[in-house]
């Protein structure tokens, strides 16, 4: 695999429930000398209503990623071989662009996606909760997800489907970061 001074940044993108942060965690064990930075470890300042932002054209620029850009920087001067990003914006940001080399996103099917977010993010609501967010999904929320399939999936580098076992993509990533 890669030797030398700059770590290779790979993003990890794909809609929510997808499995960026599952995939990026066994990546991270599999890969020697990296470190992983989770998305969703970062309290971001951005678009208060992700659906409007996704029907006023989705510009990724509006977030601002200066602590995820900081932290990225300063990995890149550790003597590190690789930085796993759990990123679900590839490179459609023009500040973080430059720092990906290698961006992959996880095709997860929007029902297997979605059924992931369930059982993680509501394990202790009420059906009723569920029943308000599958409403929420069903009435606003999916266009959120056709946005990652319009502009994320085709700006990466590779496509992996996200049905297949964690193993096998990550075996499948692997294989293409060793062919870089």
């Amino acid at each position: 695999m890669k030797k030398g001074k700059v770590p290779l940044v790979i993003s990890i993108a794909g809609v929510s429930g997808g499995g960026k942060t599952t995939i990026a965690k066994y990546l991270n064990e599999r890969l020697l000398n990296s470190k992983t930075l989770f998305f969703d470890d970062y309290n971001f300042d951005g678009p208060n209503d992700i659906i409007e932002w996704v029907d006023n054209g989705a510009n990724y620029d509006e977030w601002n990623l200066a602590p995820l850009i900081k932290d990225i920087v300063s990995l890149l001067a550790e003597p590190l071989d690789y930085i796993v990003l759990d990123f679900p914006f590839a490179y459609k940001h023009s500040k973080i662009n430059n720092l990906i080399d290698f961006a992959v996103y996880i095709d997860t099917p929007l029902d297997i996606a979605m059924a992931r977010r369930v059982i993680g993010d509501f394990k202790n609501s009420s059906n009723e909760s569920i029943l308000i967010e599958m409403e929420n999904y069903v009435s606003d929320g999916r266009r959120g997800y056709l946005e990652m399939l319009k502009s994320i999936k085709p700006n990466s580098d590779i496509i992996v489907d996200g049905s297949l076992s964690v193993s096998k993509i990550t075996d499948n990533i692997y294989q293409a970061i060793s062919r870089r």
